[in-house]
């Protein structure tokens, strides 16, 4: 039976609530750690000087928002939005214990309804979520209406890869062991099936570049990471 993508709210909230005491774990083991490479290479990407503001949208435990602060020269502040409350409960305790929550500050929103002011951030970071989004050209245009002119955003997100024999052996790998380390570790039948379902689903790089292009960005660029199973898109608020 194929397995249900859908991305209503309610459900994606529910899924990643049921999984968030896990959640870091399964990151790092399903990507043999490499994840922590991607997002430094994201936050590389946005030149910040030190002096920035960045949302970082659907910031799940804050990874992303925590690589931002730490990175040299890093944000000065970050804003992370996720729904999942349980998700932002635990990225506050790891905020905590680093000492990092006078610089990092987790809110509970929505990727197409971002809580905050136009042109009021240097820049975006989406690690892993856009994809989940229902609606991914209303994410990127609010994306588009908090940046400054001139600022950047910087997108991972899942890929197929395009490589003869890399592609069908990551498939293979999508669809018969990452279910399977997901469900045992994680105790959710439903999560991490749709983890791969959703990956094969989502738009191809090309198509993203466009939607972001239809936002109002210029200058979008597409790096293949770790074998083409990873996407970088970063673009520049016209």
């Amino acid at each position: 039976m194929p397995q249900d993508v859908s991305k209503a709210p309610d459900r994606i909230e529910r899924m990643f609530d049921a999984i968030a005491g896990r959640y870091d774990l399964l990151n790092h083991l399903l990507s043999a750690g490499i994840d922590r490479r991607w997002r430094r290479r994201a936050i590389r990407a946005l030149a910040l000087t030190g002096r920035d503001v960045v949302v970082d949208v659907c910031t799940g435990t804050g990874d992303l928002a925590i690589a931002a602060v730490r990175a040299t020269p890093g944000a000065a502040r970050v804003v992370g939005i996720d729904f999942s409350s349980a998700m932002l409960r635990v990225g506050r305790d790891k905020l905590r214990a680093a000492r990092l929550d006078s610089r990092v500050a987790l809110v509970r929103g929505d990727a197409t309804r971002i809580p905050i002011g136009d042109a009021a951030v240097d820049a975006v970071t989406i690690a892993f979520g856009i994809r989940n989004v229902n609606d991914v050209m209303k994410a990127c245009r609010e994306v588009a209406r908090v940046l400054r002119p001139g600022g950047r955003v910087a997108i991972l997100e899942f890929a197929v890869p395009e490589v003869p024999v890399i592609g069908p052996a990551y498939l293979w790998y999508l669809h018969r062991v990452l279910p399977r380390i997901g469900r045992a570790v994680s105790g959710s039948n439903e999560a991490y099936g749709y983890l791969s379902a959703s990956i094969d689903a989502f738009a191809k790089p090309a198509e993203l570049v466009k939607t972001l292009r239809q936002s109002g960005f210029v200058n979008v660029s597409t790096v293949r990471l770790t074998m083409g199973s990873v996407c970088l898109y970063v673009a520049r608020k016209a």
